[in-house]
This record gives C-alpha cells, sequence and structure tokens, in this order.
C-alpha cells in the first residue's frame, strides 16, 4: 500500500500507520481512502486479529481533507444530488470502521483535524500525546465547508450540543489537553506512549460498539424540539451567529441545521443529513472562494510561489529597522519572535526605547496569560538593541525603513544607514503609498532596494506586500520573501505604482465612502451597509483609524505629483472641509466622522448632518454595497491589467487577508468571478454612466467578458505556478 503499512502483533493487534509517503503530512486523499477501505476488510476478515490501533508515521496525525483536491471538485452549477453520491463515500468508510465489530482506537501523535479529526471520532477510544503544540479539531467552516465525514453527528453525541456547537461553527483548535477536558480524548499520555496504551485499553477487553449505537443513548445534555437546554443553545447560536457573521456565510448555518436535525435522529439518518448539507455546501460559490483563496492560494504563497528562480535560499539573522515607531516598533517584535537580533533605531535612545517598550506590552500579556515564562520572555527582549547610532546597523543583513511618509526624511535615513551597511545588504521601505521607484533615488544601490509595507497591527495581520522598483533585482526579491516566511507571513508580490496595491484600492472604498455622504446619503447606513456586507468596519470609521490628517496629506501629495492627471473625486472635498475647516482630524485626535466620548462607545458625529446634509431619498442598502463591493473590484482588475498585480491570486490574498474584503467572496477578483464577468461589466456601465468614471471598467475586463474568459482561467494558461 502506498499510504498505510500494516503490522499485528502476536497478540492480535493490527497497527495501522497512515504515512502518505509524497505528502509532509497526513491528508485524506482518494488513494488513502481506498487502501483504509482495505484495511478494514481485512480487519474484519482476519479472525486472528482482535483489534486495531490507528496511528501516524509522520510528527502529525491527520491534517484532513486534501483540498487541493476539493478545490477542483467545487462546481457551483453542480447539482447536490451528484456531489451527494460523490462526497459520501468517506462518511460510509468511517461508518463502517465503526460498525465493523472489533476494537478500534485511535493513537493521536499529533496534530488531527478536519477529517483526521473525524477519522479519530468513529474509532471506539481515543489516546492523545500530551503535545501543546498538536492541534485537534474541525476548522471546516474557516474555508468555507462543513464536515462531512460524521463531525457533525458524533462530536455533539459525544460531548453534548452546547460544548460541541461552539467548536463547529468557529472551528476552534484545541491542544490535547483541552480535547481531554472535553471529553473528545479519553486518555492523555507522554508523546511515545499513545500506541502502546492504546493497544492496552483492547487488552483490556474495549468496547467494540460506539455509545449511539446502544439501545437507549441520549445526547449528553439533552437535544430535540423539547428539550428546553437544547432549545436555549440552538437559540443562542443562531442569534451569534447572526450576529458574527450576518448571514453572509452559509456553512456555519448549514453546521447549525445538521446539529439540530441530526441529533433526533439515529445516526445512520443523521449521517444522511450532513452529508445533504455537506453537498449543498460544496456546490455554494462560497465555498469555492473561500477554499480556492484562504486555503490553495494562500499556501502557495506562503511557500513563496513568486520567489524567483535561481536565487540561493537566505536566512536574517540581524536586522535594522529604522523608525520606533507603531510600525517600526511592531516589525521589531515579529522579527525578535522569529529569533532575529534587531536593531531598533531612532532619533534618540529614548525614542528607541519607547519603541521597544511595545514589545514589553506585548510579552507581558502573554505571561500573564500563560502562553510564556518570564525566561522566555527575557530572551526575546534581549534580540532588542535600541540605539540612536547608525553605526549599531554594521552586520545587518537587512534594513527596514519605517519613518514617516515624507520623501525628505526617508532619503536622509536611507544615506546614514548605506553608509555603514553592509555592500550585499537589502534595504527594505515600509511605505503604505510613495513609489519605490522614486524612493530609490536617494539610493547608491537602487537594485537592493524594495518596499515592503506591513500592516497594523503587525504582530496581528498576517500580510506583508512586496513592492518591486523598477531596477529592484531578483535578489532583493527573493531575501525579502526568504525574510517574511522567517516571520510565518504571507507574501503578495507586486509592481511599483502610487499606492502600491493594497493602499491603493482601499483608497478607493474609503474615498467611495467619503463620496456618498458629499451625496446626501445617510452616514448610518454607509456604515451599517459596509458592516452587514462583510466588511471589518464602515469606511468613515476605517478613516478615523487611519486618520483623516493623513488622508488628507496623501491626497495633496498624489494631487501635486501627478498634475493634470489627477482624477478629483466628491471625497477630496469632504477630507479638506473635515481637516481643514471642521479639525476634526480622526481618532487620535479626538474627533473624526465619530465623537469619541470618554464614558462610553464611539458614535457618529451629529455635526455631520449639518455639514452633509441628508439627501431626502436614500439609496438602497444593495445599492451602497454594490457601490462599495465594485469600485474595489475594478480597481484591482485596473492593476492586474496595468501590471501592478501579476497573478489573480495575490489581488485576491491581498485584498481579503490586507483590508478586509470579505472572506466569503474570495476577494476582489473572485467577486467579480462570482457575479460573472458579464454582468459584472453590465452593471458597471451602469455606475459609470450615474455616478463617474471610477466605475469605468477596464478594456481588458470588457474583454475577457466578451470572450467568456475568467481571471483564474487565464492565469492557469499563462502561469505554470497558479495556485489554483
Amino acid at each position: 500500500m502506498k499510504t498505510i503499512e500494516i503490522n499485528t502483533d502476536s497478540n492480535g493487534i493490527m497497527l495501522v500507520t497512515i504515512d502518505l509517503k509524497d505528502r509532509s503530512m497526513n491528508v485524506v486523499s482518494p488513494e488513502f481512502i481506498a487502501e483504509f477501505d482495505q484495511v478494514i476488510d481485512q480487519l474484519v476478515s482476519d479472525e486472528g486479529i482482535r483489534g486495531a490501533v490507528v496511528t501516524s508515521g509522520k510528527s502529525s496525525f491527520v491534517a484532513g481533507a486534501d483540498l487541493l483536491q476539493i478545490v477542483d471538485e467545487i462546481d457551483p452549477t453542480a447539482d447536490p444530488k451528484d456531489a451527494f453520491a460523490r462526497w459520501s463515500v468517506l462518511q460510509q468508510l468511517y461508518r463502517k470502521l465503526e460498525t465493523c465489530g472489533k476494537p478500534v482506537v485511535a493513537a493521536i501523535n499529533g496534530t488531527a483535524l478536519g477529517g483526521g479529526l473525524e477519522l479519530c471520532l468513529a474509532c471506539h477510544h481515543r489516546v492523545a500525546a500530551n503535545n501543546p503544540k498538536a492541534k485537534i479539531g474541525q476548522p471546516e467552516v474557516q474555508v468555507g465547508l462543513l464536515p462531512g465525514a460524521g463531525g457533525t453527528q458524533r462530536l455533539p453525541r459525544m460531548i453534548g450540543l452546547e460544548a460541541a456547537l461552539p467548536l463547529l461553527v468557529q472551528g476552534t483548535h484545541l491542544s490535547p489537553e483541552k480535547a481531554a477536558k472535553l471529553g473528545i480524548v479519553e486518555q492523555l499520555v507522554e508523546p511515545g506512549r499513545e500506541v502502546e496504551v492504546a493497544k492496552q485499553w483492547i487488552l483490556d477487553g474495549g468496547e467494540a460498539e460506539q455509545p449511539w449505537d446502544k439501545k437507549g443513548f441520549k445526547v449528553p445534555g439533552g437535544a430535540g424540539l423539547m428539550h428546553p437546554k437544547a432549545i436555549q443553545t440552538q437559540m443562542f447560536g443562531v442569534a451569534l451567529l447572526q450576529k458574527t457573521t450576518n448571514h453572509n456565510y452559509p456553512a456555519p448555518i448549514a453546521i447549525m441545521s445538521a446539529v439540530y436535525e441530526g441529533s433526533v435522529l439515529p445516526i445512520d439518518k443523521a449521517l444522511k443529513i450532513e452529508s445533504q448539507y455537506f453537498a449543498e455546501i460544496l456546490t455554494s460559490v462560497e465555498a469555492r472562494n473561500m477554499v480556492r483563496t484562504l486555503f490553495v492560494n494562500k499556501g502557495a504563497a506562503d511557500k513563496l510561489a513568486r520567489r524567483p528562480q535561481g536565487v540561493d535560499k537566505s536566512k536574517v539573522t540581524k536586522l535594522g529597522v529604522l523608525g520606533a515607531g507603531m510600525m517600526g516598533a511592531g516589525i521589531a517584535f515579529v522579527s525578535a519572535r522569529a529569533g532575529m537580533h534587531v536593531v531598533l533605531l531612532d532619533r534618540s535612545k529614548d525614542d528607541a526605547e519607547k519603541g521597544k517598550d511595545y514589545s514589553r506590552k506585548l510579552l507581558q500579556k502573554r505571561i500573564d496569560r500563560g502562553r510564556m515564562s518570564a525566561d522566555a520572555a527575557a530572551d526575546m527582549l534581549e534580540l532588542i538593541q535600541t540605539t540612536d547610532d547608525y553605526a549599531k546597523l554594521d552586520g545587518c543583513e537587512y534594513i527596514i525603513e519605517a519613518v514617516f511618509e515624507d520623501r525628505d526624511i526617508k532619503a536622509d535615513v536611507t544615506a546614514k544607514a548605506e553608509a555603514v551597511i553592509p555592500e550585499n545588504a537589502i534595504f527594505g521601505s515600509n511605505t503604505s503609498t510613495m513609489p519605490i521607484t522614486g524612493l530609490a533615488e536617494s539610493s547608491k544601490r537602487p537594485e537592493s532596494f524594495i518596499g515592503i509595507h506591513f500592516f497594523s497591527p503587525v504582530d496581528k495581520m498576517p500580510l506583508v506586500e512586496v513592492i518591486v522598483g523598477e531596477k529592484t533585482s531578483d535578489e532583493a526579491i527573493a531575501r525579502t520573501l526568504d525574510y517574511i516566511q522567517q516571520l510565518r507571513k504571507t507574501p503578495i508580490v507586486v509592481n511599483d505604482s502610487r499606492g502600491f496595491y493594497t493602499s491603493r484600492v482601499f483608497g478607493t472604498c474609503t474615498r467611495e465612502g467619503m463620496s456618498m455622504l458629499a451625496e446626501g446619503v445617510n452616514p448610518a447606513l454607509i456604515e451599517n451597509v459596509a458592516k452587514h456586507s462583510g466588511l471589518p468596519v464602515g469606511p468613515l470609521a476605517v478613516l478615523d483609524e487611519v486618520s483623516l490628517d493623513l488622508a488628507y496629506k496623501i491626497g495633496k501629495q498624489a494631487r501635486d505629483d501627478m498634475g493634470d492627471a489627477y482624477v478629483a473625486t466628491p471625497a477630496d472635498s469632504v477630507t479638506e472641509k473635515m481637516v481643514n475647516e471642521l479639525d476634526r482630524r480622526g481618532k487620535r485626535f479626538g474627533a473624526g466622522f465619530y465623537d469619541y466620548p470618554a464614558d462610553g462607545e464611539k458614535r457618529l458625529w451629529p455635526g455631520l448632518s449639518e455639514h452633509f446634509p441628508v439627501a431626502a431619498e436614500q439609496p438602497t442598502p444593495e445599492e451602497v454595497k454594490t457601490r462599495l463591493f465594485y469600485v474595489q473590484a475594478i480597481d484591482t482588475a485596473r492593476c492586474l491589467e496595468e501590471g501592478v498585480l501579476t497573478h489573480p491570486a495575490d489581488g485576491d490574498i491581498g485584498s481579503v487577508f490586507g483590508w478586509g474584503f470579505p472572506p466569503y467572496t474570495g476577494g476582489t477578483l473572485s467577486f467579480i468571478e462570482t457575479v460573472g464577468l458579464e454582468a459584472f461589466v453590465a452593471e458597471a456601465d451602469r455606475l459609470a454612466k450615474q455616478y463617474g468614471p471610477r466605475f469605468e471598467v477596464p478594456e481588458g475586463l470588457r474583454a475577457m467578458a466578451e470572450n467568456g474568459e475568467t481571471f483564474y482561467g487565464m492565469a492557469t494558461q499563462g502561469d505554470t505556478r497558479s495556485a489554483a
């Protein structure tokens, strides 16, 4: 067999070791399913076999289903009945295992997720190694799916609806210790003893029948329409889902339904209910979008799909960070966390120490929560050296400039750093808007100059945007990507332009929010529609967070640099009035579109209606959503056509992980494909006619629509490294 090894000991216990030779982690693949089916047949037919222990030949158990295969199978146009027939095979296999008549134990030596955990749940007993780094859970909902191999039925039957539902609808990962406390794992042992203890359970007379197959079984904690606690759990769960998802995500709703309906039925009928819901989800556009972007494309990016070939792998051991403000302090923290020695430089040693205080605060939180020892935190802090002396940058393989968005200041620190750093050091500018080619003019080595745009807060945001200037070398790109991989962050690579990709396109959303405000659209309507549509916060609230003052300065710089080429929008007059006339510059200044009372939550400033009168006739919520979504998607398509983006995957990853475009869409370009290119172009034409040229689609997109092409179809034809 290619995925499984079998050994039967003198006591008649079969050891089934899962080990996919061509994978770094075990996954539930079609080949594994076929071979495991043969294993069950052998277990049943061989009278000399007393029972079986299922374990893994790798450091983890089973990571779940093979999503690379699933994404190719997801077809939103398919009949759910066909999907039901095709995808219920694994569920039937696990049912065959638990009814085989012989005791089977899962010896969980590492991470067991998704279909891997469902295999464990179908065993009659579970023994797990007490490895705090291992993860146990059903994370399918995080990529738009639901557990389709019995997870929605067995987990509630084991630990009750109240405990199971949060794990299923949130995709929570548990440590083996927490899984044992919940009752998902019966025995917790020292790593390396799980197989031995599992075998002993069989020798001690382990039972070969699941609790839910016994007469009179009842779900722990109760289930059903007439059970008060079950009804309360369901009602609370539905309300929580509405609050957290606004019903934009079908998977958690389907999970709730599958659990509730299945919990009052015998297990075989309950499993059929689960398969029906799984088939419906598998034929949804949301599942296709989320699996493709959140798993396949992100996974390819994490493996550095855009890394130039022919450049040796590199590692940063000493990093220089110029500027100890919020961004520089965050970069210093994540770099030290990855084990690098960091030189944090600012105008004075005191300013640099204030930047290091950011790391101190974050580490103290970890200590207080029991996630880190005081000694480990102290060791990490030792890696950050604060200074105001550029000579301390000597020996740094990589420099990141994170000073104010001012061209002269950036040029000054570039010159001072290049005077002392090694000749082969890479210089990365953490700018969010300024073209890298222009900034590189102040460098003596423009081929080693590159943009590296982190997102705030750096310790939480997973994305890093790499910006390639006109003279940036392949070595600079490769070494920058290697550094980002050291941080365990996700990179996208874009070509140089004003605002690059993420800041440029995100700016269209905030400007559209201000344009609607200028037209007389109720600000509460703008903000609420944005949030209900899946954006993290409304465009006006975002502007307050990043500061209207900064938005005004960036806009002014763009107007000065572009001259007659600059295309004004109604948003320009709004920022002008808010900053210069009303002195409401954003949250950190205490006032913006919102008020920030010291004794309560923020609220929209009542004075907005005086300066931006609300029109008598308001647009529909759908129209507001359309404007916010389309203006971002259209500009993403422009970025792809202009060569700012080189692959649609980077556009989708950047929009979801960079500024929070709703994950259920798959990103801005997947959103266009979901609407359909022909329908999207027609609607954009209507918007352009009604609201202005910012909604005009690029000619390439119009041609694709006419030819029946798609972004990912074109990418697959033209790029052998396609992530989809």
